[in-house]
C-alpha cells in the first residue's frame, strides 16, 4: 500500500492537462478517433503550427485546382480525341477555369468574359472547409492549456493558423495565375487575391475553429437567441436555394426537346456534347440564382435590352447554349405565373417553422422577431451571392447577363421577413394549442 506522502507527491507531479483535453475537444478525446501515438506507445510529437496550417492551405487550393485541370484534359480529349493542340493547352484552360471560379475573368478574342462559374467557387469552398477542419483537428493540442487560460493568457492558435492557411492558399493562387495567364487571356489578379482571401477567412477560419474545438467553446458562450437566429437563416436560405435549383431542373426537363434541339443544331459529336453538359453543370448555381430573381419578381437579363420576369419576357437573338432552353417563351406570361411571388414567403415560413419546432421560443414577440430577423439575414445573404452570379458572357448583347443584386435585395428582404414572421408565429400558436 502506497504511503500517504508518496501518493500526495505523485499527484502533485502529475502533468497538467493540455488545453484541448481540458476542453474535451482534443484529437485523442474525440469519440471514435483515438489519439495518434508514436513508436513504442510514446505520444507523437506535434508538428509546428505554421507548417500544418500552411500545408493545409496549399492542399485546399490544390484540391479544387487539380479537379479543374482534370476537367480541362478530359474536355480536350473528348473534343477532338487529342488531335489538335497539346496537353499543356488543356491544362491552361483548366487553370483559367479555376481562376474564373475565383472571379478573375478572362479575355476571349479581346472580349471580356467576367461571368463566374459558381460551381467552381463552391468546389473551392468545399475543399477549403474540408482541409481546414482536418488541419484544425491536428492543431487541437496546440495553444495554452486550461490553467494558462484561467491565468488570463490569450489563445491565438486559430488566428495564427488562419494566417498561415491564407498564405498557403494565396501562394497556389498566385502561382497558378502567373503560369496560366497570357497576354491574350489577361485574368484579373486582384480579384483572384480578393476571392482567395474571402474563401480562406470566410470558410477556412471557421473550419479551423471547428476542427480544433474552439468553435464549440465559443458557441457555448453565445446567447440562445443568436444561435436560434442563425438556425432560422440557415434553414430559410437552404430551402430557398434548393427550390430554385429544382425549378431550373424542372424547366429543362419540361422543355427537354428544345434542349436537345440546340445540341443537334450545333452539329457536335458525343465528346462535344459531354463538354457542353459539363459547362452547363458548372453554371447550374448561376442559373439557380437567376431563377431566384425570377421567382422574387425583378427577374434577370440575358443580354442588353432583354428581361425575363413574371410580368414580361422580352428576348432577342440568343446564343446556342443548351441551358438557355430553360427560359420561358417570349411575350406576356400567364396570370398564374404572378402567383409564383408567394413562394418566397411560403419558403421563409417553412424555414422559420422548422426552426421553431426544433428550438422552440415560448414568447410570441420573441418567436416572431426571430423568424423575421433570421429571414432578413437570409435575404441579405441571397443578395450578396446574387451579385456574383452575373457579368459579361461574351461580345455585343451578351456583355450583360444576370439579375440585379439591388433589385433582388429590395424584393427578397420584405418577402422573406413577412413569411418568416408568420411561419414562426403560426407554429408557436399550434405548439401552445397542442400543449
Amino acid at each position: 500500500m502506497t504511503p500517504p506522502e508518496t501518493s500526495t507527491l505523485s499527484s502533485r507531479t502529475q502533468r497538467r492537462p493540455s488545453g484541448a483535453a481540458a476542453r474535451g475537444r482534443g484529437a485523442s478525446s474525440r469519440p471514435g478517433r483515438p489519439g495518434r501515438g508514436g513508436r513504442g506507445g510514446r505520444p507523437a510529437r506535434q508538428r509546428p503550427l505554421p507548417l500544418v496550417a500552411g500545408v493545409a492551405g496549399v492542399r485546399a487550393a490544390g484540391l479544387s485546382l487539380v479537379v479543374c485541370l482534370v476537367l480541362g484534359l478530359l474536355g480536350w480529349f473528348l473534343a477532338d480525341a487529342g488531335l489538335h493542340g497539346a496537353p499543356r493547352d488543356a491544362l491552361r484552360v483548366g487553370a483559367l477555369g479555376w481562376l474564373m471560379g475565383h472571379g478573375s475573368g478572362v479575355q476571349v478574342e479581346n472580349t471580356p468574359v467576367t461571368l463566374v462559374p459558381l460551381a467552381v467557387t463552391l468546389l473551392a469552398a468545399w475543399a477549403t472547409w474540408r482541409r481546414a477542419v482536418r488541419a484544425g483537428e491536428a492543431l487541437a493540442g496546440h495553444g495554452p492549456d486550461a490553467d494558462r487560460l484561467a491565468d488570463g493568457e490569450r489563445d491565438w492558435t486559430v488566428a495564427v493558423a488562419s494566417g498561415c492557411f491564407t498564405l498557403g492558399y494565396l501562394l497556389v493562387a498566385l502561382v497558378t495565375d502567373t503560369v496560366a495567364a497570357t497576354a491574350d487571356t489577361d485574368p484579373d489578379t486582384g480579384r483572384v487575391v480578393l476571392v482567395s482571401l474571402v474563401l480562406s477567412l470566410g470558410v477556412g477560419l471557421p473550419g479551423l475553429a471547428v476542427g480544433s474545438g474552439r468553435a464549440a467553446v465559443l458557441a457555448a458562450r453565445l446567447p440562445d437567441s443568436v444561435r436560434g437566429l442563425v438556425g432560422v437563416t440557415r434553414r430559410v436560405l437552404g430551402l430557398w436555394l434548393a427550390l430554385c435549383t429544382a425549378v431550373v431542373l424542372l424547366a429543362v426537363a419540361t422543355d427537354f426537346s428544345t434542349f436537345a434541339n440546340i445540341l443537334s443544331q450545333l452539329h457536335v459529336d458525343a465528346g462535344d456534347v459531354t463538354a457542353y453538359l459539363v459547362v452547363c453543370l458548372l453554371l447550374l448555381p448561376n442559373a439557380a440564382l437567376w431563377a431566384s430573381a425570377y421567382l422574387l419578381g425583378p427577374g434577370f437579363v440575358v443580354g442588353t435590352g432583354t428581361v425575363v420576369s413574371p410580368a414580361a419576357v422580352v428576348l432577342g437573338a440568343l446564343p446556342m447554349f443548351p441551358l438557355l432552353a430553360a427560359l420561358p417563351d417570349a411575350g406576356t406570361p400567364g396570370a398564374w405565373q404572378g402567383g409564383l411571388l408567394v413562394l418566397a414567403p411560403l419558403v421563409a415560413g417553412a424555414g422559420a417553422a422548422l426552426a421553431q419546432r426544433r428550438d422552440p421560443v415560448p414568447g410570441v414577440v420573441d418567436a416572431t422577431l426571430r423568424g423575421a430577423l433570421g429571414s432578413v439575414l437570409a435575404g441579405l445573404l441571397l443578395g450578396l451571392v446574387t451579385a456574383l452570379s452575373g457579368g459579361a458572357a461574351g461580345p455585343g448583347r451578351m456583355a450583360e447577363v444576370g439579375p440585379s443584386a439591388v433589385d433582388v435585395l429590395a424584393h427578397a428582404v420584405p418577402a422573406l421577413a413577412l413569411g418568416g414572421a408568420v411561419g414562426a408565429l403560426v407554429t408557436l400558436l399550434l405548439q401552445r394549442r397542442r400543449g
